[in-house]
């Protein structure tokens, strides 16, 4: 039985499509939106049609952008000698929040997934090829995740990359801070053990 009208019902069913949306926050949204001020929908609407039509990808490091270059790459103060690769945009923000890192980027949009037949040619690794034609590239620092995926990936990327003589770095990962000894996988203890530094 339908507890709400067709547009509600529509609403909701259309927010439950999103990622992480399930059917409570859906309804929580759908009432949200319809109690907001008219122009307060109308200009989220707007935003979201213009989203939608004018976001593309950097032609230099492929991360989201609504220019040619994203803010990035088109800054002459950042060291465009060293690329750290990540997997997805929000890999690169979180990396920009740090402001510790002064490169540029390369986003691949996803993982390798031998799994499931997922191949370099499904992630942004021509484009990456393409930029390391640069004789201005000096390093290369792999930032994708840990995951099985992730470590694929960075295996991959260096095999390829290695005989061009560019510097290949791979991030540490290792205990979270505060993290208990006692309940932190071997893989994660070992990686954080290889990654030491001298204090």
């Amino acid at each position: 039985m339908n507890y709400y009208s067709t547009l509600v019902t529509n609403l909701i069913d259309e927010l439950r499509r999103l990622p992480g949306i399930g059917s409570k926050s859906a309804q929580r949204l759908a009432f949200h939106i319809i109690n907001m001020p008219e122009e307060h929908v109308e200009h989220l609407a707007e935003v979201l049609v213009k989203a939608r039509k004018e976001i593309r990808y950097c032609k230099c490091c492929c991360t989201l952008t609504d220019s040619e270059l994203c803010p990035i790459c088109a800054s002459p103060k950042r060291d465009h000698s060293t690329i750290m690769v990540v997997e997805h945009t929000k890999d690169l923000a979180a990396y920009e929040k740090t402001g510790q890192y002064e490169g540029v980027y390369h986003v691949l949009q996803g993982t390798l997934v031998p799994s499931l037949g997922k191949g370099p040619q499904d992630i942004r690794f021509k484009e990456l090829e393409a930029r390391l034609d640069d004789p201005d590239v000096k390093e290369l620092i792999l930032a994708t995740g840990s995951s099985l995926d992730g470590e694929a990936t960075a295996m991959y990327i260096t095999k390829k990359v290695k005989p061009r003589g560019i510097k290949i770095t791979r991030i540490a990962s290792g205990v979270p801070i505060g993290g208990e000894l006692e309940y932190i996988d071997e893989v994660t203890l070992s990686r954080a053990l290889e990654g030491r530094i001298e204090l």
